[in-house]
């Protein structure tokens, strides 16, 4: 791109402050002529030549804290064949101006793209890509999926029909070309077998190679072409002047089987390869298949009307039958019914749900019927994030991924090489057969060489790894995380929330006179408190008792309320608002309180004006699957520690229940941060699980964040990984299924390298000196093609892995 003026939009930049401390950053980055911030236009100016150093600027902004105004999108790439298809795709999106990062995933079909919206657009996009022989979906939503299950169906039946007639065509062509070389007219016999497989159902490789050699690029479909086209001419050309190699004492051998053979391998193995990826992404599949076409709402006038689900607005009033899907996410209205939540929660057992409570897109009503009002619908809903959240992990890339990409990248350049360095070799040391020979061993070589199979091993494994994360309700934003989390140590866990129900109840009550008028009256002192303790109160008491009209109340912050009820006053709260007003404590409740004290729960007192009447324990539990999950970390090597803004004695009493070896009492959110910073410096890879506004600091300074569903929007924004059911046994689960996959990666890789490592150099014929072995193209094209589905169904079996 020629050297202009770029604007970067810039977001939460609204002082000179600000706007100074962005130019500094600017500075230093490499590449940019002249830059300024127009604080009035809320707008960076840049001059630079390459896209790359936009880039890297948008990236120098964000690093310092502040936003740019870019589009973030998710893109199906068209027509690839192999890893070096994706590579050529991703180099042409990132030389885009505006672009600011791009990565394309073979494995998923996927383009991710950052792009700056004033500077380029996804029709931009789309011709850059059609530019290199490839093409992209624009088209958005629900469409998008359909248009895209639509062309994968049409592609599978397509490439099937090809399959079957080039083995059916080839299947004579072997027979004669190994066991009936010598009967009448053999050579034009295997000439007219050949020829459809080679030119009509192998002319995508041709076209292909031809459309990344106009770029100066080459792929799997080049290596193919080179193979099978050599092969083919070499044979013809033999065929029609056979006298050529007569008059020089050699014999005029044709290879058609060869060629025709090779194609029908790599047709079965691309066939097979995309069977096997469809099965990668029936996480998805699942989760889509989970929002339903239509919806019936009712009308303000009472009357039903089915409409699409594209139509719903938030405020629509909807009905849910028995056995129907949830469309929107929402609250009850009217009605009850038991709801399955296990696709978004893992949990099996199904939820009641009444007035006032929440209900999600995608789970599934039970027997009853209810009414609930749409509050988010379209990509709002939690299932809507929950897909585009696994649609964007599945295509992000592993660490790993980086090295693979770099190495699939220059791999077929490196082939073409060897296989011409090889007939080279087999020319001046071959003998009188060595112009033969060495043809053979070149095609052989570019036959079995095979890219796809590096290309494939770490996205497929991601994918599945992904995938079954999300089927059991444990949400990976990014591969990385998901490969981190098997290092992980140490683990941070916040106390409330998180270990506990993160909702106090009260978990004992004494009474010195057991009678309805005085639960009335605490009822409705607790029904008008606003005190986060009063909530538990009147849970535990609004089922017994009817609530009184109460003459006056008074809230006494710090200390609890006081009202008048019937001319008498009455007192709740902490012992220091009895002790003020001169009321005296019977022995036995003050037994019960300091027991209960002894145990870390907040104790309430309820008086009246002259002595107390009852003692209140209020506890936040823990949850019951936290003591197991606890033990399973410990069991696997992790040392724990609880952070809690609670007292001692409470932080203490939780420790010893839960079995937590390390804690820490009455710290601040910002010290969570500093804990974590401190385990980093003495080398521990550290995991943070929260769920609270207050967390979300400590979550991203950690290596591995972890969010409980049930906590704050915000919590889950920071975290890579989400628990949508708030259960601590998620934890060791997801950790044991980081380690799956990074160990399902590892294996791949090491076949990838091992097959093409051990493949190449046999093909070129390397052990002909020691036995006389020269590998037949016809087996190099079956190995090539199994390596691939090899790689894909070792990724499957992460499936069925507990």
């Amino acid at each position: 791109m020629a050297t202009n003026i770029i604007y970067l939009p810039l977001e939460d930049v609204e002082s000179e402050h600000c706007a100074l401390i962005v130019e500094k950053g600017l500075a230093e980055v490499r590449g940019i002529k002249e830059h300024k911030v127009e604080l009035n236009n809320r707008r960076a100016a840049i001059s630079a030549d390459n896209n790359e150093v936009v880039a890297d600027a948008v990236k120098a902004i964000k690093d310092l804290g502040y936003g740019v105004s870019t589009v973030k999108s998710t893109f199906p790439v068209l027509g690839m064949t192999c890893a070096s298809c994706a590579g050529s795709a991703e180099s042409i999106v990132k030389y885009q101006e505006g672009v600011v990062e791009a990565a394309v995933n073979f494995a998923t079909g996927n383009l991710t793209v950052e792009y700056l919206p004033n500077m380029t657009d996804a029709v931009k996009l789309q011709k850059a890509v059609q530019s290199v022989g490839y093409d992209l979906l624009i088209e958005d939503g629900a469409k998008q999926q359909e248009t895209l299950e639509a062309i994968h169906i049409q592609k599978f039946q397509k490439l099937k029909s090809k399959t079957i007639w080039a083995i059916f065509l080839s299947l004579p062509v072997v027979a004669i070309g190994m066991f009936f070389m010598n009967i009448p007219y053999a050579n034009e016999i295997m000439f007219l077998f050949s020829t459809p497989v080679v030119i009509w159902l192998g002319k995508d490789f041709f076209i292909n190679a031809w459309k990344q050699a106009k770029h100066r690029s080459a792929n799997m479909d080049t290596l193919v072409a080179l193979s099978t086209g050599i092969a083919y001419i070499f044979s013809v050309f033999n065929m029609f002047f056979a006298d050529f190699w007569h008059q020089r004492g050699l014999h005029a051998h044709v290879y058609f089987e060869a060629a025709s053979v090779v194609i029908a391998f790599i047709l079965l193995g691309k066939l097979l390869e995309e069977k096997a990826k469809g099965n990668t992404s029936t996480a998805i599949k699942k989760l889509m298949g989970l929002q339903p076409k239509t919806v019936i709402i009712i009308k303000a006038d009472g009357t039903e009307k089915q409409i699409a689900i594209e139509d719903v607005n938030a405020g629509d009033i909807i009905l849910v039958k028995p056995g129907e899907k949830i469309a929107v996410d929402g609250m009850v209205t009217s009605g009850s019914s038991y709801v399955d939540e296990s696709m978004l929660s893992g949990e099996p057992v199904p939820v009641l749900k009444k007035e006032n409570e929440k209900v999600f897109a995608g789970t599934i009503n039970q027997k009853g019927s209810f009414r609930f009002r749409a509050v988010k619908v379209g990509k709002e809903t939690m299932l809507a994030q929950i897909i585009k959240m696994v649609q964007d992990a599945q295509g992000s890339k592993a660490p790993v991924q980086k090295l693979v990409d770099k190495i699939a990248g220059i791999f077929v350049p490196v082939v073409i090489g060897v296989a011409v360095l090889t007939f080279v070799l087999w020319f001046f040391l071959g003998g009188e057969n060595g112009i033969v020979q060495g043809l053979l061993a070149a095609v052989t070589v570019l036959v079995i060489a095979c890219p796809c199979a590096l290309g494939l091993a770490t996205p497929t494994a991601i994918m599945v790894g992904v995938g079954k994360g999300a089927e059991n309700g444990i949400l990976i934003k990014d591969a990385e995380s998901l490969e981190t989390a098997k290092k992980v140590n140490a683990i941070v866990l916040d106390k409330t929330g998180t270990i506990t129900e993160g909702k106090p109840e009260v978990t004992g009550i004494q009474w010195m006179n057991n009678n309805d008028k005085d639960k009335a009256v605490l009822l409705s002192i607790e029904k008008q408190s606003e005190h986060p303790l009063a909530e538990a109160v009147v849970k535990h008491l609004e089922n017994a008792v009817s609530k009184v009209t109460l003459s006056m109340f008074n809230s006494i912050t710090g200390k609890g309320a006081m009202a008048v009820y019937n001319h008498e006053t009455y007192y709740v709260g902490n012992k220091k608002l009895l002790d003020e007003n001169h009321i005296i404590i019977p022995d036995q409740l003050q037994e019960q309180a300091t027991q209960w004290g002894k145990e870390s729960k907040t104790v309430i007192w309820f008086a009246d004006s002259k002595q107390a009447i009852s003692v209140i324990a209020i506890s936040d539990k823990i949850k019951e699957t936290s003591v197991k999950a606890i033990k399973q970390m410990q069991e696997m090597g992790i040392d724990l520690y609880m952070l809690t803004g609670d007292n001692e004695a409470t932080a203490r009493a939780i420790a010893e229940q839960t079995g937590i070896k390390h804690y820490k009492a009455e710290v601040l959110p910002q010290h969570k941060a500093d804990f974590i910073k401190e385990l980093q410096k003495q080398g521990r890879i550290v995991a943070m699980v929260g769920d609270g506004i207050n967390d979300s600091t400590a979550l991203a300074t950690a290596d591995v964040s972890i969010a409980m569903g049930k906590g704050s929007d915000i919590a889950m924004d920071v975290a890579k990984m989400t628990i949508i059911s708030s259960d601590l046994t998620k934890i060791p689960q997801a950790i044991r299924l980081s380690r799956q996959t990074v160990t399902t990666i590892k294996q791949n890789l090491f076949w990838a390298f091992i097959y093409n490592i051990i493949g190449i150099p046999v093909a070129a014929g390397i052990l002909y000196p020691v036995n006389g072995f020269l590998l037949n193209p016809m087996l190099a094209g079956a190995a090539m093609a199994l390596s691939s589905v090899s790689v894909v169904s070792n990724s499957l079996r992460l499936k069925w892995k507990k």
